[in-house]
């Protein structure tokens, strides 16, 4: 237990040079791959973007990973992201890999089997809607459920129709 807090001046140097180098290894590597990196376009991106941190962490604090096999860890990831990226332009490729987008709430109705499939709460789903600024349920135009995880919440005056395109699953 006493080991939890010492440190020696070279495993410090260590820790310090290595994620220096990481650091700039990452730097130089989203750089040549693109905005993209660390999108949240899909559950894939995020994924990737989880590992590269783990990548990142382990390299930095593990003695038994050095840091060009970490370089060479992200460089891996970052290709396998640009090469599902690029393949994700075929149908059969995005079935595959993205998760497809749930209605939660139309026209001001919440749809309760798909709060239950996605196992979302009521209290979720209106916390998303204070998030949205919706003052009324009638405004509410649609609640989706992204591939990402994340919630959109889409509202407006009765007046304003929602655009088919957006809808299309």
């Amino acid at each position: 237990m006493k080991e939890w807090f010492t440190i020696t001046s070279e495993s410090l140097i260590a820790i310090i040079l290595t994620g220096i180098g990481i650091y700039i290894a990452l730097v130089i590597v989203t750089r040549i791959s693109g905005k993209r990196s660390f999108s949240k376009l899909s559950s894939f991106d995020f994924a990737i973007t989880v590992a590269i941190g783990s990548i990142m962490a382990t390299v930095i604090i593990s003695k038994s990973v050095s840091l060009l096999q970490g370089i060479i860890g992200l460089f891996i990831l970052y290709v396998i992201q640009m090469i599902v990226a690029y393949a994700r332009r075929w149908e059969f490729v995005r079935k595959i890999m993205d998760n497809k987008p749930t209605l939660l709430m139309k026209d001001g109705k919440i749809i309760e089997g798909s709060l239950k499939k996605c196992k979302v709460t009521e209290s979720d789903l209106k916390a998303k809607l204070r998030e949205a600024n919706v003052i009324q349920l009638s405004e509410v135009k649609a609640v989706v459920f992204e591939s990402t995880g994340d919630i959109s919440v889409l509202h407006g005056s009765s007046d304003k129709v929602l655009d088919d395109w957006i809808m299309d699953f």
